[in-house]
């Protein structure tokens, strides 16, 4: 589904990215992994459009989108989940979806699935999202990203700040997403025992390079936990 090649971006004068390299195929749950500053995040922007590469290509469903807006990404199927929700706090649980729906059709309704997938956004459809607790509102950032129906969905280190309990909910629905065989997922993970559990391959970055990767049923063997502990 998506194929990274030979990624190179840069911030000013500073190589954030070094020819990284990396694919999310459908049904499968990529886990990038790596310690703060090594360029994840910016990674995750780039697949988004949200930065511009320097060179390098990313192909997706056989199209080359590096040079394609955040919007053509988000109408061609990529769901993104931000580092830190940015949900709409002054908007209501609905409108906030909603949002998620903007390049959708007139008339378009919120998917009933949501709310199975994430009880709690029914229970509080009213609500502003500002007054949501913080594992509520990485709920409905997610809700939101899948409102649409995207093909891939890219979620940057959903359980920062977020209590365990809500922490198992988020891993139940990402792998239920996984298995239903019609999406892509990329996770950007700090909690590592989250990130090998769920993880279908992984991908480990140190200074803007991957350095690893490989299935993920084979992390614990190859010690992929020392390589990204602090």
């Amino acid at each position: 589904m998506l194929k990274v090649n030979n990624l190179h971006q840069y911030y000013g004068g500073s190589h954030i990215l070094r020819n990284v390299s990396l694919k999310a195929e459908i049904g499968k749950i990529t886990v990038l992994l790596g310690r703060n500053g090594v360029g994840k995040t910016t990674l995750l922007k780039s697949l988004m459009g949200l930065v511009p590469i320097r060179s390098g290509s990313i192909e997706w469903q056989g199209r080359d989108i590096a040079r394609s807006t955040p919007y053509e990404r988000a109408r061609a199927g990529i769901g993104y989940v931000p580092q830190g929700r940015e949900i709409f706090a002054r908007l209501t649980v609905e409108e906030n979806l909603r949002m998620g729906l903007a390049y959708s059709p007139a008339g378009t309704k919120i998917p009933a699935e949501l709310y199975e997938l994430f009880p709690v956004l029914q229970q509080m459809l009213h609500r502003r999202g500002g007054d949501l607790s913080g594992g509520q509102q990485q709920q409905l950032a997610i809700a939101r990203a899948l409102a649409p129906g995207p093909r891939m969905l890219i979620l940057d280190e959903p359980t920062e700040g977020i209590q365990p309990s809500i922490i198992k909910d988020i891993g139940r629905v990402i792998r239920m997403l996984a298995n239903r065989g019609d999406m892509a997922i990329v996770l950007c993970e700090q909690y590592y025992d989250f990130a090998e559990e769920l993880a279908d391959h992984y991908v480990v970055m140190e200074r803007g390079e991957v350095i690893a990767s490989g299935p993920g049923s084979e992390m614990q063997e190859k010690g992929i936990q020392r390589l990204v502990a602090i």
